[in-house]
C-alpha cells in the first residue's frame, strides 16, 4: 500500500501531509462553510465526513455543506442525522436528509446546478473555509485528478480558503485522463466556451491546485455507494417504447435522422429504464451529454450503440461498477468527465441541440411540472440539472408513471401545487398511457393530449369534469382555472388517502 499511497501523491513536498481522519476533521470548526466533492453518490468525500460524525459524539458543532450535488450515506444520511449539518446546498437524494429537511431541522438551498459555480464565486454563501476533495492521484506538476465525479470541484476548490484531500486508492489509476477541466473565465471577460461536439476536450487533465491550500491528506479505500436504481418494470418499458415511437415520427417529419441528437437523462429509476430502451431501437451512433452517466449508458456503449459519453459524473450499480472499473481502459477512448458547470452549460445545452429526459413527480393539464415538492410543500430531491437542460434543449421531455402510491395519487392533476418547470419549457410529456406533443400548443389545445394520452383511466373522468366546469367559470378564458377547486385532489388525499372521488 505505501508504494501506491507514495506514486498517486506525485508532489513529494505533499508527503508530510498524510494525517489520519480524526485528525483532519478536527481541523473544522463549528459555523464553517464547508465544500465536499461529490455528484450523485459519485466521488464524494466519505472518511472525513465519518470522522466528523464520530466526533459529534462528543461535541456540538454545526456546518454548512455545499456539493455538486447528492452523496452517499456518510454525509447525507450519517452526518444528517448526527446533527451536525446546518444548511445543505445544491441537491440530496437520501431518505435521512430528507426527513431533517421537511422537520424543518436542516435548512436546503435548492438551486438548479449550473448557477452553482458562480455563487461560490460570489460568496452568496459566504466564504469557503474549507474544501474535503476525493482524488485519485495529485500528479508531480500540481493536477489534482477527480475520482467518478468532477461536479463543482474545480470551484470549490479555487474558492476554499483550505483543502483537505482523501486520496482514495481504491479507484484505480486509469482514471487518469478521463476527465476534461475546463473553468470559464470571470463574467464580464469570459469567451464562448469552445465546444461544439460531445466528444470535444477543451480543458486540463485535472484541477490545478495551490499546494499551500493543502493542509490534509487522508488515505482512503472506501467505495462509492451503489446508484440506487431498480430494473426496468413492464410499465418502464412500455414508456421507452412510446417515446422510441415517438423518435421515429420526428425521423419521418425530417426533424431527426437515426442518430437523433446528443442525449441527456436525468437521474433516476424511470430515466435510466427509459434509456436503456435504445438498446434494440433503429438508433445508432447516439452520443450522450449528460450530467450523470447511468447503467443504460454503458449497456449502450457494450451494445454498439453509444459512440461517446460526456458527463459531470458517473453512477452505477454494484455490479455494473465491478465490471465497469475493472475494465475502465475498454471505456476510456468513448468518455469524458467534465465540471457540470460545463455538463450543465445553457450555452453549450443549446449549441449542442440536446434531447432531454428527465423525470417529473407530476404534470397538470396544461404541461406545468413539478419534480421536487410532494403535496406542494414536502421537498423530495431538488431540481438538480432538470432546469438546466429542459429550458435550453432542443426537445425537453418528462417522464412519469400516471399514478404513484398503487395507484391512490394521479401524477397528472389540474393545477400543480409547486412549479419547477413552466409549461413554456415542457415539450413531451410520456407515461405508461401515452405521449403527449405539446409544441406549438395553446393551452387549451394541450389538455384533451395531456388528459386522454398520459392519465391513468380512474382519474380521466376528475380531471375532464374539473377542466370542463372551468372553462364553463372563465368564459373560456385563454388557461381556464377554478382557484378555489384547482387542489381538490389534494384534498381528497389528505382526507381519504386516494385522490379517488
Amino acid at each position: 500500500m505505501e508504494a501506491t499511497i507514495e506514486s498517486r501523491i506525485g508532489l513529494k513536498e505533499l508527503a508530510d501531509k498524510v494525517v489520519s481522519a480524526d485528525q483532519a476533521a478536527a481541523l473544522i470548526s463549528n459555523g464553517d462553510v464547508v465544500g465536499m466533492s461529490g455528484f450523485t453518490r459519485a466521488g464524494d468525500a466519505k472518511v472525513v465526513p465519518m470522522a466528523l460524525v464520530e466526533r459529534a459524539k462528543t461535541e456540538k458543532f454545526k456546518i454548512d455543506v455545499y456539493t455538486g450535488a447528492s452523496l452517499g450515506p456518510e454525509v447525507d444520511q450519517f452526518l444528517a442525522q448526527a446533527g451536525v449539518i446546518r444548511k445543505r446546498g445544491p441537491f440530496q437524494g437520501d431518505k435521512g436528509i430528507r426527513t431533517l429537511i421537511n422537520n424543518g431541522e436542516i435548512l436546503f438551498a435548492d438551486m438548479h446546478l449550473s448557477h452553482g459555480a458562480e455563487q461560490f464565486r460570489q460568496e452568496i454563501f459566504g466564504p469557503m473555509k474549507y474544501a474535503i476533495l476525493e482524488a485519485a492521484a495529485i500528479t508531480a506538476d500540481g493536477y489534482l485528478i477527480p475520482t467518478t465525479s468532477v461536479g463543482n470541484n474545480p470551484i470549490i476548490a479555487d474558492v476554499a480558503e483550505n483543502i483537505i484531500i482523501e486520496l482514495n486508492i481504491s479507484h484505480p489509476e486509469s482514471l487518469i485522463g478521463i476527465h476534461d477541466i475546463y473553468v470559464p473565465e470571470k463574467q464580464g471577460e469570459r469567451q464562448a466556451i469552445p465546444l461544439t461536439n460531445a466528444s470535444d476536450r477543451i480543458g486540463e487533465k485535472g484541477i490545478k491546485i495551490d499546494p499551500s491550500k493543502i493542509k490534509a491528506i487522508v488515505i482512503s479505500q472506501e467505495p462509492d455507494a451503489p446508484s440506487l436504481i431498480v430494473p426496468p418494470d413492464e410499465e418502464t418499458q412500455t414508456m421507452a417504447n412510446y417515446l422510441l415511437d415517438f423518435f421515429s415520427s420526428e425521423i419521418k417529419a425530417g426533424r431527426l435522422t437515426k442518430t437523433l441528437a446528443p442525449i441527456q437523462s436525468g437521474v433516476g429509476s424511470v430515466a435510466n429504464a427509459v434509456l436503456d430502451g435504445f438498446a434494440d431501437s433503429e438508433f445508432e451512433h447516439l452520443q450522450v451529454f449528460s450530467e450523470v452517466l447511468q447503467d443504460a449508458v454503458f449497456n449502450l456503449i457494450d451494445a454498439g450503440k453509444v459512440d461517446f459519453a460526456s458527463a459531470t459524473s458517473i453512477t452505477l450499480s454494484e455490479e455494473l461498477g465491478k465490471r465497469v472499473y475493472e475494465n475502465l481502459d475498454q471505456y476510456a477512448d468513448k468518455l469524458v468527465l467534465r465540471p457540470q458547470e460545463i455538463s450543465n452549460h445553457p450555452e453549450v445545452i443549446r449549441r449542442l441541440g440536446l434531447i432531454s429526459i428527465n423525470t417529473a413527480l407530476e404534470a397538470d393539464i396544461y404541461g406545468n411540472v413539478n419534480s421536487t415538492h410532494v403535496s406542494g410543500s414536502k421537498m423530495m430531491n431538488g431540481i438538480g440539472g432538470s432546469g438546466d437542460f429542459a429550458r435550453n434543449a432542443r426537445l425537453g421531455i418528462f417522464v412519469t408513471k400516471s399514478y404513484a402510491k398503487g395507484g391512490s395519487i394521479s401524477s397528472i392533476v389540474p393545477m400543480v401545487p409547486h412549479v419547477d418547470h413552466t409549461e413554456h419549457d415542457v415539450d413531451v410529456i410520456v407515461t405508461e398511457q401515452g405521449v403527449a406533443d405539446l409544441r406549438g400548443l395553446a393551452p387549451k389545445e394541450r389538455v384533451p393530449l395531456i388528459i386522454n394520452n398520459c392519465a391513468h383511466p380512474d382519474f380521466k373522468e376528475q380531471l375532464w369534469e374539473y377542466y370542463n366546469s372551468a372553462v364553463e367559470a372563465t368564459g373560456n378564458a385563454q388557461t381556464p382555472h377554478i382557484l378555489n377547486r384547482a387542489f381538490e385532489m389534494y384534498d381528497l388525499l389528505e382526507k381519504t388517502g386516494s385522490m379517488k372521488k
